[in-house]
């Protein structure tokens, strides 16, 4: 095992931990909160770190579940992704037509609220893979599951989302 420091290591890691959690808590102040806390409760177990394989994915599994607790006890588990204020916004360069424009951005926001409204698992290891790229052995270590149950929830997130959008889609609901 490589010699872990929390300087090169841990702290490079802030703005991942912060998507991750954002992405679970929907409020910017809870998210700053759960990265704050992850990295405490890395530090404080820093005599674990040199029989870890993955410092990212022992960071990311902590962050995932303080930002977890945080959600369930302020009540908002299943909360709107439209509410998230800094999350990434859609470009729009591709067409000067604002007719365009606007039937994309009231898509992407379908799409949000869709990514919402998936079981947490699901949505986790959706994020997880579609939106910051990890491997599924990685994503396996972090949410503690095996990486076939990781690719069956990929494909079920993706399903469910590809049906309810076509649903959406046709009957405008």
């Amino acid at each position: 095992m490589k010699e872990v420091s929390f300087r090169d290591d841990v702290l490079p890691l802030k703005d991942e931990l912060f998507r991750l959690a954002l992405r679970i808590t929907q409020d910017r102040a809870d998210a700053e909160d759960a990265v704050q806390e992850t990295m405490l409760k890395v530090w404080s177990r820093r005599e674990q770190w040199h029989e870890l394989q993955s410092i990212e994915a022992f960071c990311l599994t902590i962050c995932r579940n303080v930002a977890l607790d945080k959600t369930k006890r302020a009540g908002r588990y299943n909360a709107s992704l439209s509410d998230t204020a800094g999350i990434e916004q859609t470009d729009h360069s591709y067409s000067a037509n604002p007719e365009e424009q606007a039937v994309q951005r009231d898509r992407v926001e379908m799409v949000r609220r869709l990514i919402a409204q998936l079981p947490e698992k699901l949505r986790t290891c959706m994020q997880l893979r579609d939106m910051e790229g990890k491997a599924y052995r990685d994503i396996a270590a972090i949410l503690g599951i095996t990486e076939q149950q990781v690719k069956v929830n990929i494909f079920r997130a993706r399903q469910t989302l590809k049906q309810k959008f076509q649903q959406l889609e046709q009957h405008g609901l």
